[in-house]
């Protein structure tokens, strides 16, 4: 890899004063500085996408959790790289780890036309045998140690860590504004969430000026926002580090034989305890078009999750406008026709109301309602499909009656099949939730036999 240098940030006002105290050594020698520049050109998204996802159940049997489909055409991790990219951010690194073929060719197929002539890179970054002894990533911060020789070579000054799993809209450039005249070791992304939901995050215990106190995980009385009582600051999962800085903190933690090599456990805690971190609230940058009207974040990490965030997507006016040109989530789109509805006599006409249908998908004188089709779905004569998730390549038989599901890609269901009607019989052949959502996928209609 051909190193490359910084590049040169013209500064357009005079050093300011700097207010060091309690913050780590190694920021005595930064200025407050208003660059010509936006801050993205200089910066590294570093993608950590090698989670597997086990709460989604037989949905990430074959793929990892950040390259699961979501709103018909995307992928989970497409939202994380869209932010990068739409923040001006050229450089990315995505590591992966867990059954990442189908990501890998995905990131392979969507993402490669980040140019080094233009100054840009892509690089994922498989767990490997890369320094002895190791052969996996042990944790979030390892994942970054193992790669630190490729970062370097392309010379960032700041490293956005980011989660690849999470569905929202974020411009990071905002982000990296604080981190920059916060003088902060690292910045912390954050959620403003009920305390009574903010036992399941990691919380931030902040002072009036959103300095970081203490970092607490699963609070069972999580500490609340000095500004908004009722409601704690939950960590996202993104951090912006100096890259220097990071390295420094990566290589004392390696050499910590009690460490996890985890941001979370690990890295943050220490620089709460021994520098300054700041927390970044997520309301100061989320990206929201005329339509979208709360600051939208969700970790579609279960089954309930993940059907009713794609099925929120039917909503006249959903929470996530994913029709904002603003701010495009760019993806691997493949070449299909149309979608296309057919026939039209009574009860058999090819219909699609309050729902999303994807390229190559055909409605053959079927009935969906509130559903989501994703590419290439076939929807036979006669069958129901109400509430549902179908996932790209499904084939639906005819007579057919489907409700609350989630169907896995390329599962072919046999004609007659009816679910969402008895819950004791769905939860016999299928995976069904507590709120009644069935997830199924081949092997479960294989076991069904003929």
């Amino acid at each position: 890899m051909e190193p490359k240098t910084n590049p040169v940030l013209s500064p357009t006002a005079a050093d300011g004063d700097i207010d060091a105290s309690g913050s780590h050594p190694y920021l005595h020698d930064r200025r407050r500085i208003s660059y010509a520049m936006p801050l993205a050109r200089s910066a590294m998204a570093y993608v950590l996408a090698g989670g597997r996802g086990t709460r989604l159940m037989e949905l990430t049997d074959r793929r990892a959790k950040p390259a699961v489909y979501f709103g018909g055409k995307m992928r989970i991790i497409d939202f994380a790289l869209s932010n990068a990219l739409n923040s001006g951010i050229r450089h990315i690194a995505v590591a992966t780890q867990y059954k990442a073929h189908s990501l890998i060719r995905h990131l392979q197929r969507g993402w490669n036309f980040l140019q080094p002539v233009r100054n840009e890179s892509f690089d994922i970054l498989p767990a490997s045998q890369r320094l002895e002894g190791n052969e996996w990533y042990a944790g979030t911060a390892d994942a970054v140690y193992q790669n630190t020789d490729i970062i370097d070579g392309y010379g960032p000054e700041y490293l956005v860590i980011l989660a690849g799993d999470h569905v929202y809209k974020m411009d990071y450039e905002r982000m990296l504004v604080q981190h920059v005249n916060s003088f902060a070791d690292v910045t912390v992304a954050c959620l403003e969430v009920p305390v009574a939901e903010a036992s399941a995050f990691g919380v931030m215990h902040v002072d009036a000026d959103d300095r970081v106190i203490s970092f607490v995980e699963k609070p069972a009385v999580p500490p609340e926002m000095p500004d908004r009582p009722g409601y704690a600051l939950a960590s996202m999962g993104v951090y912006i580090f100096q890259r220097d800085l990071l390295n420094e903190q990566l290589r004392r933690d390696v050499a910590d034989p009690h460490s996890s090599r985890d941001f979370g456990k690990d890295i943050i805690p220490w620089l709460v305890a021994n520098g300054k971190v700041m927390a970044h609230r997520f309301t100061s940058s989320c990206v929201r078009s005329r339509s979208e009207s709360t600051a939208y974040w969700r970790d579609v990490g279960t089954l309930d999750a993940y059907w009713e965030a794609n099925i929120d997507l039917t909503d006249v006016v959903p929470e996530l406008d994913l029709f904002d040109l603003d701010w495009p989530i760019w993806t691997y789109s493949g070449i299909t026709p149309p979608a296309k509805f057919v026939h039209d006599v009574d009860g058999r006409r090819g219909t699609a109301i309050a729902s999303l249908v994807s390229g190559g998908c055909i409605v053959s004188g079927a009935t969906v309602r509130r559903s989501l089709l994703a590419t290439l779905v076939h929807v036979h004569s006669y069958s129901h499909i109400e509430n549902a998730v179908l996932l790209p390549h499904v084939e639906v038989g005819r007579h057919a009656r489907l409700k609350n599901v989630v169907i896995d890609a390329g599962v072919q269901i046999p004609q007659g099949l009816v679910v969402g009607e008895d819950p004791e019989e769905d939860a016999r052949r299928f995976r069904r939730t507590e709120k009644g959502i069935c997830l199924i996928t081949q092997p479960m209609i294989d076991r069904l036999g003929p």
